[in-house]
């Protein structure tokens, strides 16, 4: 947590006069007891109108100008705390731009959401509180019973007492319930993670008639934490009667020897109601400290978690020098690449020899789970080979920047994501300057121009956020086409067209291999029609190329593929 204070810097001016403002106000605060007293010892005991009308209006002097300092103080308190929120905010973004697939894959898209927005927002309140409340408290606390001592002694001794007792009861309640609200922050993230599923998966959840059974899970998830908030709360309740229950028996005490005090002369009516005003200061005040130690509590631990992702190093380093590319024979080497996943015990991918030169079409099949997206993830650096080698003309792609790296490819990944926005907007992902023509063409190759021109707008049509309103098959052709508009020299596909039909895909494939002849293609696929025609086909199996070649070769000599290939080609001629 306290890593994070570097965020403040540029703010330290407001970090300074929040508390300071907030001083004055608690210092003028500690007056007014004094000027009740003399209003009434020295204006009603004496009949005397003039002064009590001058202390009234010190008194409202006093309050106005603790007014103004209220309020100068929240604002830069707010002002602080706003600002480093906004800071940290960004560097964490930017920091998650950084990771990894590996990084991302362990802490999880909703953990990563939790972090910056409710960690962030409780992370502002404590820092708000603490600027506004961590010295002010204490110092009324301190004050007050320092004022007493002024007033008199034997009275302050009661103010004493008073105050241990009153910090025991308050702070022996908070070390309770402080580990209690740690359970039910963790409570409410699994409550909100659950929330977060159901809301993503509500089609999945429908189709399957499985409403009942969410709502279930979520009513016994949130009973828990139902169940431990009322638990806490009984708990923090205790505060307020218990507090109660000392101030007011110090009242007593004090007022019964106030009183005995008054009737020898050694104390006035007006110093007996001083000491009771700062008594209800002294009650006020440690239970808003409580309060505050709480929130600070809960503010760090969010701030922690922040910080644990701020402090995960990205896996994948990229150089800071730009490679110059010369010409290579092959575009693409693997040599005896291997790739395992953080955490696993087995290697996803093992001793991968692949050559290609530059405009080939490579087509990757094998069976679920047998490793060909994390073949092209590997290809692409979105995971670093453990093993051998993946060069880029020639020259290891882990030398390359990953700008630079990135550049070379255009991706499509198996979930079809788009963006809220127009299409235009979504084309330009991969190139922002690009005009219309190159927008068109892009669409025209992945099949996408025909039913983009029949949309209200074209170009400019509102895509929903994920591409709702759009369906499967036209995701996948639209983010086909992003890629495209790139121009780049390496074109991914992985399975990025399981959901267009047979005749789609096969005039897809020909589009690309007219207009884009000169591009290296990696296409993935489940179909073996989508991948029979490419000059050369990697075939996994278990994470290991059983075989390589093309379609003709592979059909005599690779039992796996042909396996492939007879069950889905008797499927078709069946049908």
């Amino acid at each position: 947590m306290r890593k994070l204070l570097k965020y403040m810097k540029g703010y330290e001016k407001e970090a300074f006069l929040s508390p300071f403002f907030k001083m004055v106000e608690a210092i003028l605060e500690l007056f007014v007891p004094l000027a009740v007293a003399s209003i009434i010892d020295s204006g009603i005991a004496k009949n005397n109108t003039q002064h009590a009308i001058h202390m009234v209006a010190v008194m409202a002097a006093l309050a106005v100008v603790g007014l103004i300092s209220s309020l100068t103080a929240q604002y830069f308190a707010a002002k602080a705390a706003i600002n480093f929120t906004s800071k940290v905010r960004h560097a964490l973004f930017a920091h998650i731009q950084k990771l990894s697939y590996t990084e991302l894959d362990r802490l999880g898209s909703s953990t990563l959401i939790t972090r910056l927005t409710s960690d962030l927002n409780q992370l502002q309140n404590g820092v708000n509180m603490t600027l506004r409340l961590f010295l002010r408290s204490p110092f009324i606390v301190f004050g007050a019973m320092i004022m007493a001592f002024t007033i008199d002694v034997r009275a302050a001794l009661i103010f004493v007492g008073t105050i241990i007792l009153l910090s025991a009861v308050v702070f022996g309640i908070m070390l309770i319930c402080i580990p209690l609200y740690e359970k039910i922050q963790e409570g409410l993230d699994g409550v909100l993670s659950l929330t977060r599923d159901n809301l993503a998966g509500t089609r999945v959840i429908r189709a399957f008639c499985n409403e009942e059974t969410e709502i279930r899970d979520f009513r016994e998830r949130n009973d828990l934490l139902t169940a431990l908030q009322n638990f806490t709360g009984r708990i923090s309740a205790l505060m307020n009667p218990l507090t109660l229950l000392i101030v007011n028996f110090a009242v007593l005490i004090l007022i019964y020897t106030g009183g005995i005090e008054v009737n020898t002369g050694r104390l006035s009516t007006g110093e007996v109601v001083a000491l009771y005003n700062y008594m209800s200061q002294i009650l006020v005040e440690l239970i808003k400290l409580a309060n505050l130690i709480i929130n600070i509590t809960k503010s760090a631990a969010c701030g922690d978690r922040v910080q644990a992702v701020l402090e995960t190093k990205p896996s994948i380093k990229s150089p800071s020098k730009r490679v110059d590319v010369s010409a290579s024979p092959y575009i693409i080497e693997l040599d005896n690449a291997s790739l395992m996943y953080k955490g696993s015990s087995k290697h996803s991918l093992s001793d991968i020899d692949l050559k290609v030169r530059r405009g080939d079409t490579i087509g990757i099949i094998g069976g679920t789970g047998s490793g060909k997206t994390s073949l092209v993830n590997m290809i692409a650096r979105f995971y670093d080979a453990d093993g051998g080698r993946v060069l880029l003309n020639g020259v290891d792609i882990k030398k390359y920047p990953l700008d630079q790296l990135r550049g070379f490819f255009g991706i499509v990944p198996q979930k079809a994501t788009l963006f809220k926005g127009t299409v235009r907007d979504n084309m330009r992902w991969g190139k922002p300057d690009a005009d219309d023509a190159q927008i068109m063409r892009a669409l025209e190759t992945a099949q996408a121009r025909e039913f983009i021109e029949k949309k209200e707008g074209v170009l400019d049509h509102m895509i929903e956020q994920g591409g709702k309103n759009l369906s499967g098959g036209q995701r996948q052709r639209l983010t086909i086409a992003r890629a495209l508009v790139g121009d780049p020299d390496i074109l991914i596909l992985d399975d990025s067209s399981s959901a267009l039909d047979l005749a789609t895909d096969a005039a897809l494939r020909k589009a690309l291999r007219e207009q884009y002849s000169d591009k290296t293609v990696f296409i993935v696929s489940q179909r073996a029609s989508s991948i029979q025609y490419a000059d050369k086909i990697v075939v996994l199996d278990d994470g290991k190329a059983v075989g390589i070649g093309t379609h003709d070769e592979l059909i005599s000599s690779c039992a796996v593929y042909r396996e492939i290939y007879d069950s889905q080609f008797r499927k078709e001629a069946v049908s």
